[in-house]
């Protein structure tokens, strides 16, 4: 399994801090768009403890294999693994989404597809430099609120809870 993935940051984890707000901050469905070594198990264990429903997917079949390798699957986690995106069974309400998946591309078209649905919704990789990879200043005008975490390449979105003072102070 370690050759599986060689590679490996601690900048892969610079989202923690507001995806782990966001999910003490409410109490129900928590949906993670691409798995990692950080998120998925930190949202596992949160959703635990707090006896939640957590639904990953991920289109890279090397995540699925090693989030279900190490028994993150169980009761209240659910792994599904997608060749297509638009065949995720997403639109439905969640109190926090992760969006860090891939193709890069698609980020925003599942932010489109959530915007009417969850409370919170945490994308990674956010920092005004990879707008022209990432593109999420064209999806800002569907949400009422954000706050941005420039420092943590982080942004926190929602059309249900004012995020005036969301922010890590």
């Amino acid at each position: 399994m370690a050759k599986v993935f060689e590679k490996m940051s601690l900048n892969y984890a610079s989202h923690l801090s507001a995806l782990i707000k966001a999910v003490l901050a409410t109490d129900g469905d928590v949906l993670e768009l691409g798995m990692g070594f950080f998120s998925t198990p930190v949202l596992h264990h949160l959703c635990i403890l707090g006896k939640r429903k957590l639904v990953s997917y991920d289109n890279i079949d090397k995540y699925v294999i090693w989030a279900r390798y190490y028994g993150y699957e169980g009761k209240y986690h659910k792994i599904h693994y997608v060749d297509n995106w638009d065949k995720a069974k997403i639109e439905k309400p969640w109190d926090v989404v992760l969006v860090d998946h891939s193709p890069n591309e698609r980020r925003i078209i599942e932010i489109r597809r959530l915007a009417k649905y969850a409370k919170y919704i945490v994308i990674h990789d956010a920092e005004r430099k990879k707008d022209r990879e990432y593109h999420y200043s064209e999806i800002y005008p569907l949400f009422k609120y954000k706050s941005i975490w420039e420092e943590d390449r982080t942004a926190v979105l929602s059309n249900f809870v004012d995020l005036t003072d969301f922010k890590k102070k």
